[in-house]
C-alpha cells in the first residue's frame, strides 16, 4: 500500500471528524442559544431553513472548486473558515443576528461536506474496496465528541459562545495541519478492484447527472432530513417531552451518534458482501422503527433505545447514496457528489423546519411520525440501488472484505 494514500484516508478521517465535532457544537448548544435568543421551536425551525440554504449554496461552490482546484486546497479552506464562524451563533442575541450567522455557518459547513466527501470518492477509488461508510463514521465520532463537550460545558455553566470558540478555534488548527497529506488530484486512472464498477461509456458519461443520480438525491434528500431531524430535535425532545435536564439531554444526540457510529464502522463490509441495497433497505426500515419508539415512548429508557435504532438504521444509508453517485460517471464524480450531497443536506439541514412547523398542530413527539413515513419510503425506493454498477459489482466485492 502506496504510503501516501495510506496517509490520505488518514486525513480524510480527521476532516469528517472535525465537520462532524463543529456541527455537533451547534447541535448540542442549541436549547441554550433558542432560550437566550428567546425564541419558539417553531421560530427555530424557520431559522434552520436559513443553515440548510447556506449549506446548499456552500456545497454547489465547493464541489466546482474541487474539481477545479483540488481537495488540497479547498478541503483545508473550508475548515479554517468552517472553524472560525462556529461561534457566531453562540454569539446571537436576537433572531435577526442568529439568522445571520446560521446563514454564514452553514455555508461554510456545507462547503467543508462537500469538498471532504468528494475527496473520499476518490480514496475509496484508489483503495478498489469500499470505504466510505468508514469515513462517515469518524463524522459521527465527531458527533460524539461534541456531545461530550456540550455535556460537560453544561454542567459546568460555561457560556455556549465560549464552548463553541474553543472548538472552533481548535478545528482552525487541525484544519491547518492535516492539509499536506490529502491527495493533489482526482486519480486518473480507475484500479481494476475499484470500489464501484462503472459503465464508462458516452451515453452513460452524458447521463451522469440526470435518472439514476436524481433518484438517488431524492432519497439523500429523505433520509438526510431523518438524520437531521435527530441532530436538530433530538435534545429539545427529551428536554421538553420528558422534562430530562440539559445535561442529560444532551446525551439525547450522543447516544443517536454513537449508534451511527457502530452501524458505519460495520457497513463497509456488510456493503461488500451483502450489497448496497440490502444495506439502505433493511437500515431504513430499523430506523422507522426507531423513530416510532421515541415518538410513542413515554419513558427515558424508550426514548435513549429508540433514538439507538435510530441511528443504527440511518448509519450505512447516505455512504452508499454517495459512494454510488460518486462512482456512477468517473468523469462526473464531482458533480453527482454535490448534487447528491447538496440535495440531501438540504433535507438534513433545513428539513427538520418541517418539524418546528408541525409543532404548531401536534406535540413534538408527535411529529416524528412524519419521519417513520420517509424511513418506510426510503426502504421501499432503495431497489434503485440495483441499476447500473450496483448488479455487475457485487459478485466480485463478495470477496473483497477488508
Amino acid at each position: 500500500m502506496d504510503p501516501s494514500l495510506r496517509a490520505a484516508r488518514v486525513a480524510t478521517y480527521v476532516y469528517f471528524v472535525l465537520c462532524g465535532t463543529l456541527m455537533g457544537a451547534w447541535v448540542v448548544h442549541i436549547p441554550a442559544i433558542e432560550e437566550r435568543v428567546g425564541i419558539s421551536h417553531a421560530t427555530l425551525g424557520g431559522l434552520l431553513v436559513l443553515l440548510g440554504f447556506g449549506a446548499f449554496v456552500g456545497m454547489q461552490v465547493a464541489g466546482t472548486l474541487t474539481d477545479r482546484l483540488g481537495a488540497r486546497i479547498v478541503v483545508p479552506v473550508s475548515g479554517v473558515v468552517c472553524g472560525a464562524t462556529l461561534v457566531l451563533p453562540g454569539l446571537a442575541r436576537d433572531p435577526w443576528t442568529l439568522a445571520g450567522a446560521l446563514l454564514v455557518f452553514g455555508f461554510c459547513n456545507g462547503c467543508l461536506d462537500v469538498s471532504m466527501n468528494a475527496h473520499a470518492v476518490h480514496v475509496e477509488k484508489a483503495y478498489g474496496r469500499p470505504v466510505m461508510s468508514g469515513f462517515h463514521a469518524t463524522f459521527s465520532v465527531g458527533g460524539v465528541l461534541a456531545a461530550l463537550a456540550g455535556a460537560g460545558a453544561a454542567s459546568a455553566g460555561l457560556y455556549p459562545a465560549a464552548a463553541m470558540a474553543a472548538m472552533g478555534a481548535a478545528g482552525i488548527v487541525i484544519a491547518l495541519a492535516s492539509a499536506r497529506a490529502l491527495l493533489p488530484a482526482a486519480p486518473d486512472v480507475e484500479s481494476p478492484g475499484s470500489a464501484q464498477e462503472t459503465d464508462t461509456s458516452p451515453a452513460v458519461e452524458r447521463c451522469g447527472t440526470t435518472g439514476r443520480v436524481w433518484l438517488l438525491a431524492v432519497l439523500a434528500l429523505m433520509v438526510m432530513l431523518c438524520e437531521g431531524a435527530a441532530n436538530d430535535w433530538s435534545a429539545l425532545h427529551l428536554k421538553d417531552v420528558l422534562g430530562a435536564p440539559a445535561g442529560t439531554a444532551a446525551f439525547a444526540y450522543g447516544t443517536f451518534a454513537a449508534a451511527m457510529t457502530i452501524g458505519r464502522l460495520l457497513a463497509d463490509r456488510f456493503a461488500a458482501r451483502f450489497g448496497s441495497m440490502a444495506i439502505l433497505r433493511h437500515g431504513a426500515a430499523t430506523a422507522a422503527v426507531g423513530i416510532t419508539l421515541v415518538a410513542l415512548g413515554p419513558w427515558l429508557w424508550a426514548a435513549f433505545t429508540g433514538w439507538a435504532l435510530f441511528g443504527l438504521g440511518l448509519s450505512g444509508c447516505v455512504p452508499q447514496l454517495f459512494s454510488a453517485a460518486g462512482h456512477d460517471a468517473p468523469s462526473a464524480a464531482g458533480a453527482n457528489v454535490s448534487r447528491v450531497a447538496g440535495l440531501g443536506y438540504v433535507g438534513m439541514l433545513a428539513g427538520p423546519a418541517v418539524i418546528g412547523w408541525l409543532t404548531h398542530l401536534v406535540a413534538l413527539n408527535h411529529a416524528f411520525v412524519l419521519l417513520t413515513l420517509l424511513c418506510a419510503t426510503t426502504a421501499v425506493g432503495a431497489r434503485v440501488l440495483r441499476t447500473g454498477s450496483e448488479r455487475t459489482r457485487r459478485p466480485e466485492m463478495a470477496g473483497s472484505s477488508r
